[in-house]
């Protein structure tokens, strides 16, 4: 398994933006895949979006389409997330999650339950 550390979050007004940032350290194999998941009270987790392995484009969320960016590093093993144009419904805990995906398709088909390793979440709160 490998260990994941977000760092990034914090508070800001509508319309604001963050940037988290998900430090991968052990061993990656080829075939992992890394989701952003948020949590916020009272309700489920949701996947906002997922890399798989170190190629390919990211999938989003219907729910932050437009809104967030998903970004590899892989000299650095970190995986990004550009948050822009927060509204309040984006408060939540963020976590990173990784789990073996053989496929793009297995990856974005992950649900939050299927991932085996979580970072330990960072705070975005948006007040209006």
């Amino acid at each position: 398994q490998v260990r994941l550390v977000e760092s990034g979050g914090g508070s800001v007004q509508v319309g604001g933006s963050l940037r988290l940032s998900c430090a991968i350290f052990g061993s990656t194999p080829n075939n992992i895949c890394i989701a952003w998941i948020r949590q916020a009270p009272g309700k489920a987790r949701e996947r906002v979006a997922s890399l798989h392995t170190w190629y390919g484009s990211p999938y989003y969320g219907d729910s932050v389409k437009g809104r967030f960016i998903a970004s590899r590093d892989v000299a650095k093993k970190t995986v990004d997330l550009q948050l822009d144009l927060l509204q309040p419904e984006d408060t939540a805990i963020y976590f990173c999650a990784a789990d073996s995906a053989k496929s793009y398709l297995q990856c974005v088909s992950k649900s939050p339950g299927d991932f085996a390793s979580w970072g330990q979440g960072t705070q975005v709160t948006v007040s209006a």
